[in-house]
């Protein structure tokens, strides 16, 4: 499976961005979604996932209700729209895919197989 992630940029806080992340390689649709992100200096950490159906989401505490994540089965991509971004939203943002994880693993980095190349998210002040 090969993930390519876009759309990061600068923004200034209280800005929005969309984040794109293309599949190929395996069936997209059985794939459960994540986003995860790093900021220099901490360890990467989780943003939000999407299962396998549309319908079953999960966002870290920091961004819900301020991001929401969405899949297009249809055109092999899961996009991340970020809303009122903040400067502690700066890091590096990863999408990452896997085809077995079950719903208490969603969270955790290392359970994903597949990993996009990030995409640099950057908001001033």
């Amino acid at each position: 499976v090969q993930l390519q992630a876009s759309g990061g940029g600068l923004v200034q806080a209280g800005g929005s961005l969309r984040l794109s992340c293309a599949a190929s390689g395996r069936t997209f649709s059985n794939s459960v979604m994540g986003w995860f992100r790093q900021a220099p200096g901490k360890e990467r950490e989780f943003v939000a996932a999407i299962f396998r159906s549309n319908s079953v989401k999960y966002y870290a505490d920091s961004v819900k209700g301020r991001f929401t994540i969405s899949r297009d089965n249809a055109k092999n991509t899961v996009y991340l729209q970020m809303f009122s971004l903040k400067p502690e939203d700066t890091a590096v943002y990863y999408c990452a895919a896997d085809f077995n994880l079950i719903q208490s693993s969603i969270r955790t980095a290392r359970e994903y197989d597949y990993w996009g190349q990030g995409t640099l998210v950057t908001v001033s002040s």
